[in-house]
């Protein structure tokens, strides 16, 4: 069990920790193994409302990468298989998004990348009755669920311990703290992983601040026309590529 979860780590078929619920946990069992084939893992599913409603996909490559042209890509093999078992019935965006630089944190790879980082904690089954940490990110003891984070908290009072350990299976969920240390060891990292993959340097790049000036972008996608006819015009609902979570 502990070889196999060191053996996934990093890797596409490495599991999330934090998984969602309901509609949301249904487009994400049916989003993954197509992202899984294309060579990208699946970050997370929401489903928001407000004019219409969203359904927003995060995905990333296994070095936590991502591209617009991923994507569109992405955005392209997925529209006909959501249209095939409509996990959602009523007219939605589809939008495929990095997860960006200040990131949720779902898999213990994304702890272990994270180290020397300030992060947001909120537990799912409290620690000492708290269930909000905000801290510095110092370390992951352990293997797969069972792994343990050690956190150095900056929201600690003087008579509270600053120090503490969270267990990643306890984890409700987990973001990064947006800084100019973590938005410059993002873009090294994927200029580092650019060159690696022999791409051009000038590419655009989702999760860099000149995608994210860009705007979203709008794809073709391909949407039932049950979902059309709800829509209340002729066209069919945009896709948006969005370079930040």
């Amino acid at each position: 069990m502990t070889e196999t979860a060191a053996a996934l780590e990093g890797t596409i078929g490495e599991p999330r920790l934090m998984i969602e619920t309901g509609v949301a946990a249904r487009v994400a069992h049916i989003a993954g193994p197509v992202m899984a084939d294309l060579g990208y893992r699946l970050v997370r599913v929401r489903i928001m409302s407000g004019q219409g409603t969203t359904l927003q996909i995060m995905i990333e490559r296994p070095d936590g990468t991502v591209t617009v042209a991923d994507c569109e890509k992405a955005s392209m093999a997925l529209s006909p298989v959501l249209d095939l078992e409509e996990p959602v019935t009523e007219a939605y965006h589809l939008e495929m998004s990095s997860p960006g630089i200040d990131r949720p944190l779902v898999r213990v790879s994304d702890f272990r990348r994270a180290v020397g980082h300030e992060a947001r904690i909120e537990m799912a089954v409290p620690l000492d009755g708290r269930k909000r940490f905000r801290g510095w990110i110092e370390g992951v003891d352990g293997l797969g669920p069972d792994a343990t984070l050690r956190l150095r908290r900056t929201d600690a009072r003087g008579d509270e311990e600053a120090d503490v350990r969270l267990s990643l299976r306890d984890i409700g969920e987990a973001r990064l703290v947006l800084s100019e240390a973590l938005i410059r060891e993002s873009l090294r990292r994927d200029k580092a992983a650019r060159e690696a993959r022999g791409e051009p340097e000038e590419e655009e790049v989702a999760n860099e601040e000149s995608a994210s000036e860009a705007g979203p972008r709008r794809g073709p996608g391909r949407f039932a026309r049950r979902k059309q006819s709800m829509t209340g015009s002729a066209g069919k609902p945009p896709q948006k590529f969005s370079p930040r979570g």
